[in-house]
């Protein structure tokens, strides 16, 4: 790829397969320049310098061979080489009007009439010597703004307008293959007030539809303190996107690529500090060996780490609702009670901890089947006044 006056140029021989062939790589192109709210002439030839001429023409013209590209120039009228005024007015002196009339002439009185220089460009253009081109790097940060055609007073109203800008920041990382885990929408007041719209992901995000659904979470509880002049969406840091190995039958990790899309979704709407999770905790008592936490601004999803345990154990049965605090239970003649007697299927596990933080636990945990047939977790505090207390219900 390389950049001309007012120009892209792309080398496309080596994608057609990749995109499906000729029509199908055009019709992106179209899609994406549509999407961008940008207006194209396409056109396709054998050299860079001819595709650049024909596209200047506005014919659509598609050469898909030396010959093609060649009889194509012949037509070409030569106001689409936009040559310097002085050159420009001499040939148009001589009356000449296309491409091909230049062609008709020998190309030694050209030369000696006219410049070396532009003889040198017929004969790229005609791939009769090569024509290297300098490839565009691009850039390490994306920052891109948009103008609004008029003041806007209400926020959600900026998503039409800022969907071009994700598209430009779409296409900025496909060419990277790369991701994001935060982007920064600047909308503009004007006389210097910004406001700053942070957008966090819980995993890094390439696609424009993802984006495109948090910011508008964002922008529909936003208020505007002033109406909106211009947008502008800055991603300073990426990083290379992540190559995962699906599962056959998982649907090409979208479950997982929906959850993440969920959790931003939430996040956007009711704030970092509404969405928890669970973070494992080392520590022998069951309800400390779990803490909540806020999904942390791109933070990746992670599975939970397992405790270590020694070689040849198994973690016994751990129930996933806890009470807090746990049920006083009534005792008859030694056996816990809960709408009638608890039958003891499994225990005791001993859980002895906490001496050192000043809430010491001395627990003797079982596993008990109430009259509904419903599995407890319950346990016995040896320590006086002890008694039986009910911590937790199985699924």
């Amino acid at each position: 790829m390389s950049l001309a006056p007012a120009a892209l140029r792309l080398e496309i021989s080596g994608s057609l397969r990749l995109f499906g062939g000729l029509p199908a790589l055009l019709r992106l192109v179209r899609e994406d320049l549509a999407a961008m709210e940008f207006r194209a002439q396409l056109a396709v030839a054998a050299t860079p310098l001819a595709a650049l001429w024909l596209a200047r023409s506005g014919d659509n013209v598609i050469a898909r061979d030396l010959a093609a590209t060649r009889a194509a120039l012949a037509a070409v009228p030569l106001t689409a080489l936009q040559l310097a005024p002085p050159l420009a007015r001499r040939i148009e002196g001589f009356g000449l009007r296309r491409i091909g009339e230049l062609l008709a002439l020998p190309r030694a009185s050209l030369g000696a009439r006219l410049g070396k220089v532009f003889v040198i460009d017929l004969a790229r253009a005609l791939g009769e010597i090569p024509d290297p081109q300098t490839c565009f790097v691009f850039p390490e940060r994306f920052e891109q703004g948009l103008e609004l055609p008029a003041p806007v007073d209400a926020a959600p109203v900026l998503l039409f307008a800022a969907r071009r800008l994700i598209a430009a920041l779409a296409g900025w990382l496909a060419a990277r293959n790369s991701a994001v885990r935060e982007i920064e929408c600047l909308i503009d007041h004007g006389h210097g007030r910004v406001t700053a719209l942070p957008l966090a992901f819980s995993a890094p995000v390439c696609r424009a539809e993802r984006i495109e659904r948090v910011l508008k979470e964002r922008l529909d509880a936003l208020k505007l303190s002033a109406p909106a002049l211009a947008l502008r969406l800055c991603a300073r840091q990426a990083e290379p996107r992540e190559a995962r190995n699906h599962a056959l039958f998982d649907g090409g990790g979208q479950r997982q690529e929906a959850l993440a899309e969920l959790i931003d979704r939430l996040a956007a709407r009711l704030g970092p500090q509404a969405v928890q999770g669970l973070a494992c905790h080392a520590d022998h008592r069951p309800e400390l060996a779990s803490r909540a936490r806020p999904a942390a601004p791109g933070e990746a999803i992670q599975p939970a780490p397992q405790p270590a345990l020694r070689p040849g154990t198994a973690l016994p049965p751990r129930p996933l609702w806890l009470l807090d605090p746990p049920e006083a239970l009534r005792e008859v003649q030694g056996r816990p009670q809960r709408d009638g007697a608890l039958a003891l299927a499994a225990g005791p596990e001993r859980i002895e901890s906490g001496w050192w933080d000043g809430v010491d636990a001395r627990r003797d945990y079982f596993i008990a089947i109430d009259s509904a047939g419903r599995w407890l977790w319950i346990f016995r505090d040896p320590r006086p006044p002890g008694g039986w207390f009910l911590h937790g219900w199985f699924a």
